[in-house]
């Protein structure tokens, strides 16, 4: 079977004309399997907080990177330029190219990066979020620990909880960004910094961010009040959850799609208690999320159904069985 044919029907669900291209640039490092691969999307406008991400990170990145046809040779001579300049993307980084006209067909994007992914565990990241502690070397020295043991089987997910600065103009560098806990704290205490979308509640509020604060160090505690809408930023392993739905277009309801259908299917989150990511502020394109959201929340009520149902007749046919 051709790479070509493969890739078609991998993602036949998603609007075409699409056009993917694995490795584009392939990463030079040598990854160990239990390491965790951030798997992200990234569009022009966006190339300078991806190369801050992975100057941070300094480790295995993947990255589908949206390529619109009237943009082809800009966009790849900048990126180019990046991946040239940016010493560790060379080392830790692969790119992946999502050709198409469509804009935003996230949940596929998120797909072909997880795909791609080279290690056993991904984290499904936003690119313009900083990383503000090492979660990852903390994570591969629990891995046989109970709960390094469960996210190995495939039915945990770890959510880093998400923050983002009150004052827009505050949280465009991330080199002023908070990097232990205790500074976060007090900056949540001063009300310079406060949940990720205050303003949307459902989308963040499971991460109990009281018991966040409170938490002692070392702590790592279930979410326990998990709602539809609930989209963290999360660490599970590569093989075995689900994938995203790829109906999903534009803003709204693609990420808490991809996190429901992992609940349902039986998998637990769990809140990394000493660890956090901060939002780099940029501009929201306002009447195109008002649009999109529309109708995703049709698409989102379609969905809960029907995956809903397909777990229920899952259980049934099992029941059966036995």
């Amino acid at each position: 079977m051709s790479e070509d044919l493969f890739l078609y029907k991998a993602f036949s669900q998603s609007m075409h004309p699409l056009k993917m291209v694995p490795y584009y640039y392939r990463a030079s490092g040598t990854f160990e399997q239990n390491d965790i691969t951030i798997t992200t999307l990234v569009t022009f406008n966006r190339f300078k907080v991806f190369s801050e991400l992975v100057t941070y990170y300094q480790g295995p990145i993947s990255a589908t990177v949206h390529v619109k046809p009237s943009a082809t040779h800009a966009l790849l001579d900048a990126l180019h330029d990046l991946y040239a300049s940016t010493p560790a993307m060379s080392t830790y980084v692969d790119i992946h190219l999502v050709l198409t006209p469509f804009d935003r067909q996230l949940n596929t994007w998120r797909n072909a990066a997880r795909l791609f992914a080279r290690t056993e565990f991904v984290m499904m990241l936003d690119v313009d979020f900083a990383i503000c502690t090492d979660f990852r070397s903390a994570i591969r020295a629990s891995l046989d620990v109970k709960i390094g043991q469960i996210l190995k089987e495939g039915h945990a997910a770890l959510v880093v909880p998400a923050f983002e600065y009150v004052k827009q103009q505050d949280g465009l560098d991330q080199k002023y960004f908070p990097r232990d806990k205790q500074t976060l704290l007090s900056l949540v205490k001063a009300k310079k910094i406060d949940m990720f979308h205050r303003t949307w509640v459902p989308g963040h509020n499971s991460t109990d961010y009281p018991r966040f604060y409170s938490a002692a160090p070392g702590e790592v505690y279930k979410v326990t009040q998990y709602h539809p809408a609930y989209e963290p930023y999360v660490i599970f392993r590569k093989e075995g959850p689900p994938w995203c739905d790829e109906r999903f277009i534009g803003y709204g309801g693609n990420k808490a799609a991809c996190l429901y259908e992992m609940y349902l299917s039986g998998m637990s989150f769990y809140v990394l208690a000493d660890h956090f990511l901060v939002h780099q502020s940029h501009p929201y394109e306002e009447e195109a999320r008002k649009l999109e959201r529309k109708s995703n929340r049709k698409i989102y009520q379609d969905f809960k159904e029907e995956v809903c149902l397909r777990f229920v007749l899952g259980l049934i046919s099992d029941a059966h069985g036995r």
